[in-house]
C-alpha cells in the first residue's frame, strides 16, 4: 500500500509550483491593498471585527480576502515541504514554511501597531524572502542538480538579484509613503511637493536605473553564456522574459508618473517589480544548479529539459 507520504511526493511538482504561484498572488493581493488603504480595514486578526465573512466594507473585504489567501499559501508551502523532505528541494522548501510563519506573525502585528511603519517594512522583507523561497523551491524540484568546480554563479547574478530586491522594497516604501503622487511627473519632480516625499521617490528611480542595468547586464550574460546542461532553450527564454519584464516595468512606472499615478497603473508596476524578481531568481538558481559560471564544469553533459 501507498504511504500518504509517498503519495503527497507524486504532486511535488504541482504542489511547488502552485506555491510559488499562490506566493506570487498573495504579494500582489498585499500591494493592492496598500494602494487601496485597505491595510487597517480589519482592526482586529485573525477576524475582522469579529467575524470570519461575509465582509460587505470594501476595506474590510479587501484586507480579510488577503489573509484567506495568506491561508491558502500556508496550506500549499507546508504541502510542498512534506512531500520534498526526500529530495534536494528540502532545504529551500522549509526555509519557505519558516518564511511564511514569520510572514503571518508579522502581518498580525503590523494590524495590532496599526499599520506603523517599521512593522510594514518588515513585512515585506519578509513577503521578499517567501517569494524567492517558492521560487528558488519551485525550480530546485524541476532541475537537476549538477557538481561543479567552483563558484557556480559570477558576481553579476548575485548583484542582479539584490538589485531586484532592492529595487521591489523601494518601490513598496514609495507606496507605503504615498510618495508616489509627489513625483508625478518625469523625469524630475514638481517642486510644491515635500522634500521629504521627493527624495525617497527620487532614490526610487536612481535604484530603479542602476537595478534596470545590473538586470539586463545579467539576463544578456545568460543568454550568451549559459547554454548547458540541455537547459540552453530554457537559459534563453527566462533572460528574454527577464530583459522584457524589466523593461516593461521601467515603461510602467514612467507612465504612472506621466498620468499622476493612477491606483491601476501603480498595481502593474508592482506586479512588474515582482515578477522581475521572480524571473531573476529562477534564472540564477537554474544557473546555480547547473553550475551556469563554473570554469571546472563540462558544459556538454545532457540532463534533459524541464
Amino acid at each position: 500500500m501507498t504511504s500518504p507520504a509517498a503519495s503527497l511526493s507524486k504532486w511535488l511538482p504541482r504542489l511547488a509550483v502552485s506555491s510559488a504561484i499562490a506566493v506570487y498572488a498573495l504579494i500582489i493581493f498585499g500591494s493592492q491593498v496598500r494602494v487601496t488603504d485597505s491595510g487597517m480595514g480589519c482592526p482586529d486578526w485573525p477576524l475582522c471585527d469579529g467575524n470570519i465573512g461575509p465582509i460587505r466594507e470594501f476595506h474590510a473585504l479587501m484586507e480579510q480576502t488577503h489573509r484567506y489567501l495568506a491561508a491558502l499559501v500556508t496550506i500549499l508551502v507546508i504541502a510542498t515541504a512534506l512531500a520534498a523532505r526526500r529530495t534536494a528541494a528540502i532545504r529551500p522548501a522549509v526555509f519557505t514554511v519558516g518564511t511564511v510563519v514569520v510572514q503571518i506573525a508579522l502581518g498580525a502585528i503590523t494590524v495590532f501597531a496599526g499599520n506603523s511603519a517599521p512593522t510594514v517594512a518588515a513585512h515585506l522583507i519578509a513577503g521578499l524572502a517567501l517569494l524567492a523561497g517558492a521560487t528558488v523551491t519551485a525550480v530546485f524540484v524541476l532541475v537537476p542538480p549538477l557538481p561543479a568546480l567552483g563558484p557556480r554563479l559570477g558576481r553579476l547574478t548575485w548583484v542582479a538579484i539584490s538589485a531586484a530586491a532592492i529595487l521591489y522594497l523601494s518601490g513598496s516604501l514609495v507606496v507605503n509613503a504615498e510618495a508616489e503622487k509627489a513625483c508625478a511627473s518625469f523625469p524630475f519632480c514638481p517642486n510644491d511637493q515635500p522634500t521629504h516625499l521627493v527624495i525617497l521617490h527620487l532614490i526610487h528611480r536612481g535604484i530603479a536605473v542602476l537595478a534596470g542595468i545590473a538586470l539586463l547586464s545579467f539576463a544578456r550574460h545568460a543568454y550568451k553564456n549559459w547554454w548547458h546542461a540541455g537547459l540552453a532553450r530554457h537559459f534563453r527564454v527566462w533572460s528574454l522574459t527577464l530583459a522584457l519584464l524589466t523593461l516593461a516595468t521601467a515603461t510602467l512606472g514612467i507612465i504612472s508618473a506621466l498620468m499622476k499615478a493612477p491606483p491601476e497603473l501603480q498595481d502593474f508596476h508592482l506586479a512588474g517589480a515582482a515578477a522581475v524578481l521572480v524571473s531573476s531568481v529562477a534564472l540564477a538558481t537554474m544557473g546555480w544548479l547547473t553550475g551556469a559560471d563554473s570554469v571546472g564544469l563540462d558544459k556538454s553533459r545532457e540532463v534533459g529539459s524541464l
